[in-house]
This record gives C-alpha cells, structure tokens and sequence, in this order.
C-alpha cells in the first residue's frame, strides 16, 4: 500500500479546518438572537408623519460614533404590539429590532412580562431632564429602561368667536373645574346652538384625562385595580354622566367624525392631546378662531389643571447592538437641544425633554391660534402634570368601564357599576 505523501496530509488538514470554521459560521448566522447587522442598528415605529419623521431627524442630527446607520421600520402600533408578545412570549429574539416605540400606557406590560428582553439604559442620559410624569411608566424596580419621548400634554381647545358670543373670555375658561366647563358648555349651547364637544362612547380618553390631573389611575400605588374607592374616578365618571345628559355633545363613532366635528364648526371646544393641534388648523378658514386654554382640573383638593392623553418612549432590547442603541438615542431624543428645535418646527413634535423649552423654536408665535405661544404653553402644562403608574391592564380594564358605563348612563347606581367593573377585572386579571 502506498505511504500518503506529508504534503498530502498538510491539504487534507487544511480542507479539514476550513470545512469546520464555514459549519461554524453557519450555525451563528441561524441563531435565534436578533440585533444589529455590524453597524446598522433598527428600530421599529408608527405613523410616517410623527414618530418615522423624528427618528429620520434624528438619522440626520446623530453625531456620536461614526459609521453607525439606523434602519427603520415602520408598523402600525398594533402590529408592534402583537409583534412584540408573540416574539417574547416565545423566548426568541429573532427577528427583534435594537429601538422599540411603546405607547407609555402599555410600557409596563412589557416591563414586568419581559424584564430581561429590555436593557437598562439609565446611565447613557440624565433622565432628570424630562418630565417627571414620564418617568414611573418608562422604569421597573428602581432602572431605566426608555427615553421619554412626546408628550401627550392636554390643553382645552376652544372657538374664540362662539365663546365670545356666548359671553365668555379668556379668564372665564382659564384653570376651571371640570363642572365650570359643563355649566359653560350648556350657556354655549343656549346661546349660539353649537354644541360644546364631540365624545366616541366606546373611548375613554376623557376620563384618564380627568384623573391624571389628580394623580390617580385605575390601579394603586400597589398596582392593585382600584375601582370601587377611586374617588377621582368616581367625580370623572359623574362629571362624564352630566356631560353626556347636558345635550351637549356631538357623538361620534371613528377618528374621521371627530375631526369634522370641529373642521366643520359644529362644536366649540376640543379637550384633547396637544397632538390634536395639526388637525385643527388643517381647516384653515378658521385660522385666528382658535385659542388654548390649560385643561379643566377635578373638584377635589390636590388636582392641578394640566393632563396627559398619549405619549410614548423609545427602549432598546437586550440583543447585540444594545449598547450601539443605546447611544444613537442619548445622542440625539436624550441630550440634543438643537435637534429638539427641529423636531417642532419641522416635524410638528413636541418631545419631553425640557431643557429645550427655553429655546427660540419653543417661544414662536402661532398666529392659527391668535398668535398664542402654543408650544411654550403647552411646555410649561407638561412639567405640572401629575406622575402616575399606568400599571399593566388600562386598556383591558376600560374595556370592562366601557360596558358598565352604558349601564351608568341608563340609570345603574355608580356604586353598583364600580363595584361590578371591580369584580370583572379582578376575575380577568388575577
């Protein structure tokens, strides 16, 4: 038999090692972890006008570490959410991007279903800086998980022309209680016919906005659901039943009728999200009709007027490219006042972060709303608003209030539609 040859043996070895080294490279790129292709990072978001445009701004204002890019990819909110407990609740991160928007009414779902997806990103930016009602929904158990983002700071919307003719200024609608609103609203309706608000039954937005103004929410501090002796949510809920008897309100069903409720000039105020504001001046016939004045506050002692209704922050998961991620957004969302002047007047985005509330771009005039300063306003309502837990179930609970709030209305005892609701989310949410 013949002897194979040492140089033989030298190339078999080496067609060896190079056959083990591509099995090996095969099985990381199967790997179910997600993250950051080298220096690409992504992240996920909704709608192209609001969140998409400010993170393309801030593609264009990074300027920390070269070469890093940012891939983003645009989902509706729900699909980010159904995306998300899928891909968790499965125990992969295939798949997951680097950047995540949550809504902060959802954050803590996720933050005490999934503590180990998210990556504490405290120390990459001084969260002292935003909001401090931005803080409790964006942190688990003492860390920092997101970067406070928009705000959903309210204000009272209202026609100048329509008040005006029914009597009432400016003072008349500043820093009122929820029932100062309500005997206002039936005078404008006297006076001039036009109904005083548009309202969806099935969406309780109102009602969160009337109790964050109290610090108070459907839970405890505890986190313990709290219908029953919630006296904040007791007065929003009575303030809600004579709002609705006072033959006052414009229903509506979808988004569109309630835009055209005050595009059309059927209705003379719009207690909402400072997000609203884009909407209202696209009908700009009614340019200089329009003022703001700070949301109505509860009867009750400890309320402020100002509110919430919305908002949502950025995290970034626990999968390579985490720290990368981390950076692009304290570099950008977390400590830029220039990018932050953009992000108003180019984007229309009112973020949280206050040190840019004392820039120029804060300070402009709008003459839409009677050359008010708009978004100076509404910085310094966002620093008074109420911090409050969301806890894990909001929407699930107002789900069961919507129905038991039908009943209210139709002559249940508050007390009994409480103590109902109460038993039905307890049973649904051991």
């Amino acid at each position: 038999m013949k002897r194979i040859s040492k140089k033989l043996l030298f190339f078999l070895f080496l067609a060896l090692i190079l056959t083990l080294a591509a099995c090996s490279g095969g099985n990381e790129s199967g790997s179910d972890e997600g993250g950051s292709d080298g220096n690409t990072i992504t992240a996920w978001a909704w709608d192209p006008n609001f969140n998409i445009a400010a993170l393309e701004l801030a593609k264009e204002k990074y300027s920390g570490e070269e070469g890093i890019e940012l891939d983003i990819i645009e989902n509706a909110q729900d699909d980010i959410v159904q995306k998300l407990n899928t891909g968790l609740s499965s125990g992969t991160m295939k798949g997951m991007p680097n950047i995540v928007l949550i809504e902060d009414q959802r954050a803590q779902s996720f933050l005490q279903s999934y503590p180990d997806a998210f990556y504490p990103i405290g120390d990459y930016f001084n969260k002292e800086d935003f909001a401090s009602y931005k803080l409790p929904p964006t942190s688990l158990d003492g860390k920092q998980y997101g970067l406070p983002f928009d705000t959903g700071v309210t204000g009272l919307f209202y026609r100048t022309d329509y008040l005006e003719e029914a009597g009432f200024t400016k003072e008349d609608l500043t820093n009122i209680t929820w029932k100062q609103y309500i005997e206002i609203g039936k005078t404008v309706k006297e006076k001039t016919g036009h109904n005083f608000l548009s309202l969806d039954p099935n969406d309780l937005g109102i009602l969160r906005v009337m109790m964050q103004s109290a610090g108070a929410w459907y839970t405890d501090e505890e986190g313990n659901i709290n219908l029953v002796d919630n006296e904040p949510l007791r007065l929003a809920l009575e303030n809600y039943k004579a709002i609705m008897e006072a033959d006052m309100v414009k229903l509506n069903s979808d988004w569109s009728q309630y835009i055209a409720a005050f595009n059309s000039g059927d209705v003379a105020t719009v207690p909402a999200g400072n997000w609203i504001a884009p909407s209202i001046e696209a009908e700009e016939s009614q340019a200089g009709k329009w003022a703001v004045a700070p949301t109505p506050r509860l009867d009750i002692e400890g309320t402020v007027n100002a509110s919430n209704q919305g908002g949502s922050s950025f995290y970034v998961l626990n999968i390579d490219g985490k720290e990368k991620a981390a950076e692009f957004l304290a570099n950008t969302f977390g400590s830029n006042v220039e990018f932050y002047d953009e992000l108003v007047t180019e984007v229309g985005a009112l973020g949280t972060y206050t040190p840019a509330a004392e820039s120029e771009a804060y300070q402009v005039e709008n003459e839409f709303f009677g050359g008010q300063q708009l978004i100076s306003d509404f910085s310094k309502w966002m620093e008074e608003i109420p911090q409050v837990d969301y806890g894990m179930n909001t929407y699930g609970i107002e789900d069961i209030l919507a129905a038991e709030i039908q009943n209210y209305l139709n002559g249940k005892s508050l007390e009994d539609v409480l103590a109902d609701a109460q038993s039905q989310a307890e049973a649904q949410f051991k």
